[in-house]
């Protein structure tokens, strides 16, 4: 795996982290709202994991965020 991807996955997590708190929801609860685990929602959180498209349309609608920010492209 490439340093590029593991800083992306790492930045994707933290800040699905940061928006899931601000939103105050827990991870169970935003699993069970994408028909997950807890533990398998938290591997995205951890950077362990990668999101595909849908699930990233569906957290940025979820916490009201935008792609760009929730990729790093962006920091708002």
């Amino acid at each position: 795996m490439k340093k590029i991807d593991i800083d992306i996955k790492k930045t994707v997590g933290q800040r699905l982290k940061e928006s899931r708190v601000v939103s105050n929801k827990t991870q169970v609860e935003v699993a069970r709202l994408m028909l997950m685990t807890q533990q398998q929602y938290s591997r995205f959180e951890n950077g362990i994991f990668e999101l595909n498209y849908s699930q990233i349309i569906f957290l940025c609608k979820l916490y009201d965020i935008s792609a760009d920010y929730l990729l790093g492209i962006a920091d708002y």
